[in-house]
Formats: C-alpha cells, sequence, structure tokens
C-alpha cells in the first residue's frame, strides 16, 4: 500500500526494509481504507517512523506498544534530539502515533484494551457486568456509568458482599445523591437496586435487601417538555447543504430525528443492513437493544438514498452514518449527532431550548403529533416507549386545549 502515498521505489524500499516495514503496510493500508490525503498519511507514516525510531533507541518493542508507550513518546518529543526526524508540530506527530497504535489493534496486532474493567475491581462486579450484558442488553455506556457507583459501594467490603446491610446501603445512597443532582443519584439508586437484584438472584447477599434502597424524590411531571415549533423544524432541516457529503449526511439524520423520533444513540447503532428497501422499513435497536420495526417514508427514503450514493465515502462497514473527514469511520458517541443539530440550529438561527439538540427533535415529533390529533398510545408506539406513563408528560403541550378544562381560582377572575 505504500505507492499509494510514495512514488520513488527508494523510499518504499527504505519504509519497507526496517524491522517493522510490515506494520508500516498495515498502517499505510488502513490509511487509504480510511480516506486520509496523501499528504496527510505520509505526515503519519514520518510519525511512526519516528516513533519506531525512539522505540528501538529505548530497546521498546513494537509488540508491547500500549498508552503508557504514547505518553513517553509525548514526553520525549519536547526534548527529541533524534537524528534525522527535525522539528515537527507534536500534535500531528502523537495523533499519527495514536492511529498506528490503533491500526495495529484493529489488525489483531495489538491487545485491545478494556474500558470496562480495571485490575482492582472486585470479582463480583466483573461477574454483575457481564449478566448485564448476557440477561438485560444492557449497553457498555451503562455498565460504565453504573461501575463508578458500584466501585465505591464494594470498596469496604470488597467480594464479601454479605456483610451489606440495610442501614449502610441506604447511608451510602442518601450521602452520594447529596454530593450530586437528581440525575446522578438517581442513576446511583439504579445501579445499586440492580447489583442488588443480581447478587439477591446469585444468593450473595440476604433476600429484601434491595427494599431498603429509597427513591429520591422527584415530580416526574413538575416541567414541561421542551420542543420546537413545526416552522423550526423545517428550517433546521432546510440549513443543510444539498451540494457537500456532510451536508447530505446531516439533512438524513434530522429527517430520521424529526420525522421517526429515533434517539440520538438509534441513529448512532443504524445499519445498512437495517434497511428494507422491498418492504420500505428500518429496524431500530433502541434501549436494552429492544428490536423494532419503523416505516420509511418517501422523504426519510429519498435522503438515505441520496446520502448513500453521494454522501457516504465508500468504506467497508456496515454503520450507516459515518464521519465525513478522514478517518472515515463510525461516529464515537451519541454526543456527535447532537452535536450535529445543534449546529444545524444555529445555522437556521433556531434556538435550542434545552440540553440535548437531537432529543429537543424527539420531544417536536411527539408534541406535533399530539396537536394533530394523535392520542398519547399513538406517540408512545412511535417512540417505543414501555410504558404509557413516561408519553403522559406530552399531555400538557396542548396549552389551548388544557385551557378549557382549567377550573377557576376561588374569588380570582377566569382567565
Amino acid at each position: 500500500m505504500m505507492t499509494e502515498f510514495f512514488e520513488s521505489p527508494f523510499r518504499i524500499l527504505q519504509l519497507r526494509g526496517g524491522q517493522d516495514g510490515q506494520l508500516l503496510d498495515v498502517f499505510a493500508q488502513e490509511l487509504r481504507q480510511s480516506g486520509f490525503a496523501k499528504i496527510t498519511a505520509r505526515r503519519h507514516i514520518r510519525a511512526v517512523e519516528h516513533l519506531l525510531y525512539w522505540a528501538k533507541r529505548k530497546d521498546i518493542s513494537s509488540a508491547t506498544f500500549d498508552e503508557h508507550t504514547l505518553e513517553e513518546f509525548a514526553r520525549h518529543l519536547p526534548r527529541c534530539r533524534c537524528k534525522g526526524y527535525g522539528r515537527t508540530y507534536r500534535r500531528d506527530l502523537q495523533r499519527g502515533a495514536r492511529l498506528f497504535i490503533g491500526s495495529l489493534r484493529g489488525a489483531g496486532l495489538l491487545p485491545i484494551p478494556s474500558t470496562q474493567e480495571t485490575p482492582e475491581d472486585p470479582h463480583v462486579l466483573v461477574l454483575f457486568r457481564d449478566w448485564m450484558r448476557s440477561h438485560r442488553g444492557t449497553c457498555d455506556a451503562t455498565i460504565y456509568n453504573y461501575s463508578q457507583h458500584l466501585r465505591a459501594l464494594l470498596r469496604p467490603v470488597g467480594d464479601d458482599t454479605s456483610k451489606f446491610e440495610a442501614r449502610s446501603l441506604r447511608q451510602f445512597v442518601q450521602e452520594t445523591s447529596q454530593g450530586c443532582g437528581w440525575a446522578s443519584g438517581k442513576q446511583c439508586t439504579t445501579a445499586v437496586r440492580a447489583f442488588l437484584h443480581y447478587l439477591i438472584a446469585d444468593g450473595k447477599c440476604a433476600a429484601g435487601l434491595d427494599a431498603c434502597i429509597p427513591a429520591l424524590a422527584h415530580w416526574r411531571l413538575s416541567s414541561l417538555p421542551r420542543y420546537l415549533q413545526p416552522e423550526e423544524v423545517e428550517r433546521v432541516i432546510a440549513s443543510c447543504s444539498a451540494t457537500s457529503s456532510a451536508g447530505i449526511r446531516d439533512r438524513a439524520i434530522l429527517l430520521l430525528l424529526a420525522r421517526l423520533g429515533l434517539r440520538a444513540g438509534d441513529i448512532l447503532r443504524l445499519c445498512r443492513s437495517d434497511l428494507d428497501w422491498k418492504e420500505a422499513t428500518i429496524r431500530v435497536a433502541g434501549k436494552g437493544r429492544r428490536q423494532t420495526l419503523l416505516p420509511m417514508t418517501q422523504e426519510v427514503g429519498d435522503a438515505i438514498v441520496a446520502y448513500l450514493m453521494n454522501g457516504r465515502h465508500p468504506i467497508d462497514n456496515d454503520t450507516l452514518f459515518i464521519r465525513s473527514r478522514a478517518p472515515f469511520g463510525p461516529f464515537a458517541s451519541h454526543c456527535a449527532i447532537s452535536m450535529i443539530v445543534a449546529q444545524s440550529m444555529r445555522r437556521a438561527g433556531v434556538r435550542c431550548p434545552s440540553r440535548g439538540a437531537a432529543h429537543v427533535l424527539r420531544h417536536s415529533v411527539a408534541s406535533s403529533m399530539l396537536r394533530q390529533g394523535a392520542s398519547l398510545q399513538d406517540i408512545a408506539v412511535v417512540l417505543r416507549h414501555r410504558s404509557i406513563a413516561t408519553t403522559e408528560i406530552y399531555a400538557k403541550v396542548v396549552v389551548a386545549a388544557l385551557r378549557q378544562i382549567a377550573q377557576p381560582w376561588p374569588e380570582v377572575t377566569s382567565c
């Protein structure tokens, strides 16, 4: 693959002739598949040459490259005196080195570090995570968040969960929730309660302890859902460029959010194999990996076809929506989807009424359906809510209808 970026036979022989020439070939192939421009790829290959040269001087084998190696290389760069390697932007060198290690991990030449487990984690916590994945279909991000609270819970007892008692569990939840907001406190109670369910089912703690976890005070229907008016939604969609690959992609994403009420995580997990063009349906894997078939409208289908034909870089990856700039590949997290929506709102001159721009479009779908006469049951089906109680909050958005049933306050003129 070196011939894609270098024309000189001597330079190609120089790169391949070293001890790690095969690794450089693997890296060059990854750069080509990721769509890097020739000049950028050359810069990254040069950075890896520097890394390999430095590692050889330090007697560090390329088979042991990891995050610690990258940290040492970064500390070396400010005082670098490596012969033949002139002054270069340290950021470019570090990025090239990080991409190199990532490509080796993707090719199976280096082990992939676990982001969910640490060596000091109690064994019972590792078993709980496996149980949540296999029996509850919980995603890694949720397991990671749960683990933050459970590590603190297990610190005094380790693997001996038989020492748990109601008073200490309640005290842990109360102290944790006092130092954070309601959402983080709720996450803590949910994590502890799920953990106790697992321990009770496995006979590792006393039955009934899950009942001692207090529920945090929160008035679920006390606020109004934040949403956009229909004309604002149309302005946001129309703000996308019809000529750039990023604009074509963003328009397809916005239509899926604004017409089908998908979540940002749903967009992130969508694959090309989830599209059934013959039946005009989209298979969506929602929370808990529950799969649902949603209708593909003509407008949404046309936008996805335009993206696949004119906006998507041809990479060997089934993920539907990918980055529009190299390295081409899936988005890192659902936050990227919300950033796309937020940028579109700014272009359209629409103020985002709350955090989570992608979820605002989901609220807008429900609010629009309700104003057009749809029932809460219909909205619950479209939004894939497990309980109709989750959908009840949208009953408050039709202010005109609520005024008709509002009772006047005593001794006050009715509005």
